[in-house]
């Protein structure tokens, strides 16, 4: 049965429900140098402003981590979240590292497939000096000698998962995109430097955003339980709030925000979560409040029912309008279903209650929730 797993229960032991939502495919969109109060209400932004926000998640408090500036280290922080000291933008024949203590490496260990799609290059070599609109320092891998090879330019691995931006949307057409894809737009489109006509920066980031964040969010690999992250660097002076906004079915989305405080650090650990990848959390990331309030919240948790002996159980976060199957097993390779339930589309509520009247005397039994397209 194809589906979404939405949680797994453990009976015997009551082990809670995982938080963290069950994204399947991950797209980080990364810009330059503004901050949030220079997009949010700007009528330089009308897309940003009256499509996106309304149908996405954001916050309100998103900062760099507190001095790293300029552009490079914020970059390097994507990856390892720190910036191993590093203070300018320097290219990677003078700034790179030796560890393999990174997000893409954990990734690559894992058998997690993964891409930094780069607007301006041509895919025939590992991009380590600028070209064109690209710049190294807008392109964190390039600075981790496991994926350059050392700073070689022939090297295949680097070439494999450096890829130019135009492939994306093949990759999107054809659903082959990786599960995890790092996009960076030139520095024209990512607000870097200002040009003709308009000379304003805000104005350019937007209208490749409405041009570009449609071909991601109409995507089977964004429908099916994907998520788009959309950031900033870094503030343009001091270190922001800059913007941090997500798309994504099963983001509260509607305009929803919040004020908590975040930094880099936090999509560091948001995505090592969401990628389970996160036996121990990269550097500061382990101090990080992770981004999934800006998701609606789901799970599956039950207790034993005092009368029949039987297994009530709770999912909550389903989708209204989706069908979800609960099924059980005693061992997790032998599922069968126990209960199908389809909320209706205008449901006021995201939770619906089952009751296994089969556990009664039950050792171990496992409860999982499939919710069907």
């Amino acid at each position: 049965m194809l589906g979404l797993c939405l949680g797994l229960l453990l009976l015997a032991t009551g082990l809670p429900a995982a938080t963290v939502p069950p994204v399947q495919t991950v797209f980080v969109i990364l810009l330059e140098n503004n901050n949030w109060s220079a997009f949010k209400g700007s009528a330089s932004a009308p897309y940003l402003n009256g499509t996106l926000l309304p149908a996405a998640s954001h916050c309100e408090q998103y900062y760099n981590p507190p001095g790293i500036h300029p552009s490079e280290p914020n970059y390097i922080w994507f990856e390892a979240a720190t910036n191993f000291g590093v203070f300018n933008d320097a290219d990677p024949a003078i700034n790179h590292f030796s560890t393999t203590n990174h997000l893409s490496a954990l990734l690559t260990r894992a058998g997690i497939s993964w891409k930094s799609y780069q607007e301006d290059i041509d895919g025939t070599y590992v991009p380590l000096t600028s070209t064109n609109n690209y710049a190294p320092k807008h392109n964190p891998m390039v600075f981790f000698d496991d994926v350059t090879g050392t700073n070689n330019r022939a090297n295949a691995f680097g070439i494999a998962h450096i890829r130019p931006y135009t492939e994306l949307a093949t990759d999107l057409a054809n659903n082959t995109v990786p599960r995890y894809c790092f996009i960076t737009p030139n520095q024209v489109h990512d607000g870097h430097d200002a040009v003709a006509p308009s000379f304003n920066v805000v104005r350019q980031t937007d209208d490749w955003l409405a041009t570009e964040v449609p071909k991601i969010t109409n995507s089977a690999a964004c429908q099916n339980n994907g998520a788009l992250f959309i950031t900033w660097d870094e503030g343009i002076s001091g270190d922001g709030p800059i913007g941090m906004i997500v798309l994504s079915p099963l983001a509260r989305g509607g305009g929803y925000f919040n004020n908590r405080h975040y930094t880099h650090s936090s999509l560091v650990r948001t995505l090592q979560d969401i990628f389970a990848v996160n036996q121990s959390y990269l550097n500061d990331a382990a101090n990080a409040t992770d981004l999934f309030d800006l998701f609606t919240p789901f799970g599956v948790s039950g207790t034993t029912n005092p009368v029949s002996g039987g297994f009530d159980l709770l999912t909550t976060g389903v989708i209204p309008g989706r069908t979800n199957v609960v099924q059980v097993a005693t061992v997790l390779t032998n599922w069968s279903s126990i209960s199908t339930n389809t909320l209706p589309a205008n449901a006021l509520s995201n939770q619906f209650r089952v009751t296994d009247a089969n556990a009664a005397g039950a050792t171990s039994r496992f409860y999982r929730v499939l919710q069907l397209p």
